[in-house]
């Protein structure tokens, strides 16, 4: 029974440290009322900013969790300590801003009835 709880409290620790899949980030929430002072062309020139980011974050960040993956998967069958290896070069909280970020100047745009944004 000990090893039992044991092993289940290891897994639990090993998957928690694992890179999140970038379509599982959240955005941070972020009022639209930080870009009240801005025009229709700055919140589309960030639009375009950050969604590049958010692009290539999600990209490292689906690189990460599908390395993590494989890490657990070595670590747990061969080599335990690759599990240190878990969780370095995760990107989740900045894509999780920036996610926060974007949703926030789309809604900007729409209160400020920009089109095309």
């Amino acid at each position: 029974m000990k090893t039992i709880t044991t092993a289940a409290i290891m897994a639990a620790l090993i998957l928690s440290a694992c890179a999140s899949s970038p379509d599982r980030i959240e955005g941070q929430l972020i009022s639209p009322m930080v870009y009240r002072d801005y025009s229709c062309d700055q919140i589309h020139a960030d639009l375009v900013r950050i969604g590049n980011r958010v692009d290539e974050l999600s990209g490292q960040q689906r690189q990460r969790a599908s390395e993590d993956k494989w890490t657990v998967g070595l670590g747990v069958v061969v080599f335990w300590p690759a599990l240190l290896l878990l969780a370095r070069g995760d990107k989740a909280s900045e894509l999780s801003r920036l996610k926060g970020e974007y949703d926030a100047l789309n809604l900007a745009a729409l209160q400020k009835q920009c089109l095309g944004a």
